[in-house]
């Protein structure tokens, strides 16, 4: 994809969307980075329900390292990999602390040394919580930049190249947002919903099958009634 298509997506996602924002919740840097980690394969509707109690009492490095591994993945046992995911949780606070003097590192190259923190919760952390010029690549950016051609890769650090190359710097950020909302809203895994998406013309509709016809397709499957809750839900 060339540069001006690119720059004509992201200005009408710009226009779907402007109030576009994290969905996690969080009062200060190192809550982001907590429910970054525990936002691992689980939904953030979960992990706000999660951080929500146990940002009560345990809201800062030091608070959380009162607790034992054990005690600590009770409290988030919902969120699933708990076992993982409370020593990444513990092992980062206890490097915030003797490292960083107690505050999250505000550097993608130091918040990477932090257990638990790859390459996308590092761009997370140091675009929304300090302002970095970053694009985070979460199933639904990877899943939208490449049905719309903005990438074409089939993993996620050839897909941030690409929407580096192509989306201009100081909308990285921002451009992570518009992605996410797009596919939870609109281009979703199973349903697309092309008929009402605001990209449609621009868009390559890269792993769509019969690409004429989905429109038609989709159409006919919406006027379904759904089975049960999850079906009728967003993924």
């Amino acid at each position: 994809m060339d540069k001006l298509k690119a720059d004509k997506i992201i200005s009408a996602l710009a226009i779907a969307y402007p109030d576009a924002r994290p969905a996690l919740e969080y009062s200060s840097p190192y809550e982001l980075l907590v429910a970054v980690i525990l936002s691992a394969q689980c939904t953030d509707k979960r992990v706000n329900i999660v951080t929500n109690e146990l940002f009560k009492n345990y809201n800062t490095p030091e608070k959380m390292l009162t607790l034992s591994t054990e005690e600590l993945g009770g409290k988030i046992k919902s969120c699933g990999l708990y076992r993982s995911k409370a020593a990444h949780i513990l092992s980062a606070s206890k490097d915030i602390v003797e490292k960083f003097g107690g505050k999250v590192p505000e550097t993608q190259k130091e918040l990477k040394t932090l257990a638990g923190v790859g390459q996308k919760t590092a761009n997370v952390v140091y675009s929304v919580a300090f302002g970095g010029e970053a694009i985070a690549v979460d199933t639904h950016v990877f899943r939208v930049s490449n049905r719309l051609g903005l990438a074409k890769s089939d993993n996620v650090t050839d897909t941030e190249k690409s929407l580096n190359r192509l989306i201009d710097r100081h909308l990285w950020a921002k451009a992570h947002h518009y992605l996410i909302y797009h596919g939870r809203r609109v281009c979703k895994a199973i349903r697309p919903d092309c008929e009402n998406c605001c990209v449609s013309s621009l868009c390559e509709k890269r792993g769509l099958k019969n690409k004429k016809a989905v429109n038609k397709t989709l159409l006919k499957s919406d006027n379904k009634k759904p089975q049960n809750k999850e079906q009728a839900s967003e993924e």
